[in-house]
This record gives C-alpha cells, sequence and structure tokens, in this order.
C-alpha cells in the first residue's frame, strides 16, 4: 500500500517537509478516537493494534513523537502502554499536564473544578438525564458522557444548557466532544499546547492527526504555523459521528485502524528515503 497524499497543496508541502527531514520534525497525537478506538467505558481504551510499535519505530526516526489528549497525562500513558516508545511527550489535559521521561510535571487545578464536582451529580439529575449517562472525573475537569443512552445527541443537547451554566459560575468552559461534554479550566487548548511543543523543539514540520473538535484548535495552529513558514499536515481520523474534523483536514483516514496503516507506510517511507 502506497502512502497515502494528502488533498490539499499545504498539506503536500508539509507531508514533504516532514519525509524529508523527519529528525527535525513534530508527530503529534491525539488519543481517543486517534491512537485508540472509541469504546463506551473510556477507562477501558487501548491503542489499535500495531499503533504503539509504529510510534516506537518514528520514535527512532522522527525528532518528537507527542501524543496531546484531554485525558490525565498518566492515564494516557498507563492505558496506551505509551512509555515504551522511547522519549515520547505526553500532554495531557490539553496542556495542562507534561509526562516524559517517567516524570509528571503539572500545576494544580484552579478551584472550580472542584465546584463543579461538588456540583454537577445533583444537576445531571434535576436535568432529566436520561438513563446511561454518566459522569468521568478527570482530575483537573469533569466530563459528562452520553453514548450508553438511548439517544445520545437528545441527552447531550437536553444537558447542554445546564452544563454551559455551570462551567460559567464555576470559571470553566465546556469543551463537546463525541456523545460527550467536558467541563474544564479556560485558557488550554490543544492547539496552545501544540504551538508551545513545535516552539521548545525548534520542529521544522509538523504533523498532527486527531478526531474530534477538540482537535480543531490544534489544527488552526497548525495554519498558522505554515503562515510562519513552518510546513505541517493535518490527518483526521475519521468517523461518522464527526464530520467538521474530516473537512478540515488534509489527509482523511478511516479511524484508528487508516492511523495505524498510515504510520506503517509513513514509518516505511522514512526508512526507504532517509533523511
Amino acid at each position: 500500500m502506497a502512502l497515502p497524499s494528502p488533498r490539499t497543496d499545504d498539506g503536500h508541502r508539509g507531508l514533504d517537509a516532514f519525509r524529508s527531514s523527519p529528525g527535525r520534525a513534530l508527530a503529534a497525537f491525539d488519543f481517543d478516537g486517534t491512537l485508540a478506538p472509541i469504546v463506551e467505558d473510556p477507562r477501558t481504551s487501548v491503542p489499535y493494534p500495531g499503533i504503539v510499535p509504529a510510534l516506537t519505530g518514528l520514535a527512532a526516526r522522527v525528532g518528537t513523537v507527542a501524543v496531546v489528549t484531554g485525558r490525565p497525562a498518566e492515564t494516557a500513558v498507563l492505558l496506551g502502554g505509551l512509555a515504551e516508545v522511547p522519549d515520547i511527550v505526553v500532554l495531557g489535559h490539553y496542556g495542562a499536564e507534561r509526562w516524559a521521561g517517567g516524570r509528571l510535571v503539572a500545576a494544580a487545578p484552579p478551584p472550580g473544578v472542584d465546584l463543579v464536582r461538588e456540583q454537577l451529580p445533583a444537576l445531571v439529575d434535576s436535568a432529566g438525564a436520561p438513563e446511561g449517562t454518566w459522569i468521568e472525573d478527570k482530575d483537573r475537569s469533569l466530563a459528562v458522557h452520553t453514548r450508553r443512552a438511548a439517544d445520545p445527541d437528545a441527552a447531550l443537547e437536553l444537558l447542554r444548557p445546564h452544563l454551559e451554566r455551570l462551567a460559567e459560575h464555576a470559571g470553566l468552559v465546556t469543551e463537546p466532544g463525541r456523545m460527550v461534554i467536558e467541563l474544564r479550566p479556560q485558557g488550554v487548548d490543544k492547539g496552545a499546547a501544540l504551538r508551545s511543543l513545535a516552539q521548545e523543539t525548534a520542529a521544522r514540520s509538523v504533523l498532527y492527526a486527531g478526531d474530534d473538535l477538540g482537535d480543531l484548535p490544534a489544527f488552526d495552529t497548525l495554519v498558522s504555523l505554515r503562515e510562519e513558514g513552518v510546513p505541517g499536515v493535518t490527518v483526521c481520523s475519521a468517523s461518522e459521528e464527526v464530520t467538521e474534523v474530516a473537512s478540515r483536514a488534509d489527509l482523511v483516514v478511516p479511524g484508528p485502524a487508516g492511523l495505524a496503516e498510515f504510520l506503517d507506510e509513513l514509518l516505511a517511507n522514512l526508512r526507504t528515503h532517509p533523511s
């Protein structure tokens, strides 16, 4: 199978730059829905078969390999087996946490998170959330999932205004996702996290892969980096649940399985055409 071709000129230039000088490149990936298939219980999420070996292979050729996730960094490392990938950087909670070399660095969460933790269960009940709605406590944020409900989209729309009011009261923001709304601190997103990492590593090209609305700020950052002279390529791990991300990406692959194939082909291509 040949390496897939981006559908945009900017994507072509970005992937070419990545391939020509991988040692000065940054490859960053979302976790859920990108490296790992979406599952009903996120506590059981694991990377698609072959993903971790592919990341390990990339780490030997690419300047920096990173995961940028809304999960706690240590959770992503544990569920993903990411400690096996040499020198990987995991930015958790949209960049508020950093795991590298077995060490976690994180600032204290704002007090609004404790307020939401205290009030959210009663709010969900009083709003009439249907059976199957559940709350995930992510330490620095809380997420309300409706995937298990009979009508997940309707349940999410029912809860949305209540969650937005609570987040505003607590000084937090809401982050919509695939059958989930997360209440999290302001001032952090995947775009800011990606830009900081690209600057820190002096990346000469950037590849970013994601699947959900929370990945769009990273796509925006990559567009800005291009305008500043740093080529890059955006990759969507596509699903039927979110179409906007695919419409914004330079390259679309069919979910984590498609990403695994893409990474294998990319790695083979880097070995065939060393920098």
